[in-house]
């Protein structure tokens, strides 16, 4: 199915890309009247934002730029990711991967981490170290206007985090729109 191989490739650089927030951005101060929020967003021009705290992940995501931002149907799709891996990652790594069209699962899976890198010029082991990504690739055109969330889940071999990514309404236009 074309949509997972997108989201597969949308989730891959996410997982695999590196190096910490530049800052950690502190929640604990609210203007008046306005709730504090938990959700830390992920550095760079994307809809993107941490699972949790992210300063005990292995990856540690410096910035995430996709464009066109929010992704059109029909548009090349271009991923510019960075950050630092704080170990290697050995065979057997793996994602557990959800995306979903507003309240419908199209996508639920736990695929193996290596075999999903290929997706994004990369191979196992991944050596700790600064890593540095752009892929492109061209979205198809049925894909359905609405809103999308995707969870990318990223651990070890040894069930350690590397790295957990959601996009939550990810808009996706017709294009022109």
């Amino acid at each position: 199915m074309k949509l997972s191989t997108t989201a597969l490739l949308l989730a891959g650089p996410l997982s695999v890309s590196a190096a910490a927030i530049s800052s950690i951005l502190d929640y604990s101060q609210s203007p008046l009247g306005v709730e504090p929020t938990n959700e830390l967003p992920v550095n760079g021009e994307n809809p993107l934002v941490f699972c949790e705290d992210p300063t005990k992940n292995i990856l540690q995501i410096e910035k995430v730029d996709i464009s066109p931002n929010p992704p059109k149907p029909g548009q090349v799709l271009t991923v510019t990711a960075s950050g630092t891996l704080g170990q290697k990652i050995e065979k057997g790594a793996y994602v557990n991967l959800e995306v979903k069209y507003g309240l419908i699962t199209l996508v639920k899976q736990t695929a193996d981490l290596c075999d999903q890198v290929t997706n994004v010029d990369l191979k196992c082991p991944l050596n700790a170290g600064k890593l540095t990504l752009t892929k492109q690739v061209k979205l198809p055109q049925q894909i359905p206007p609405g809103k999308y969330s995707v969870l990318a889940d990223v651990y070890t071999l040894n069930d350690e985090r590397v790295t957990c990514l959601r996009g939550k309404d990810i808009p996706l236009n017709m294009p022109g729109q």
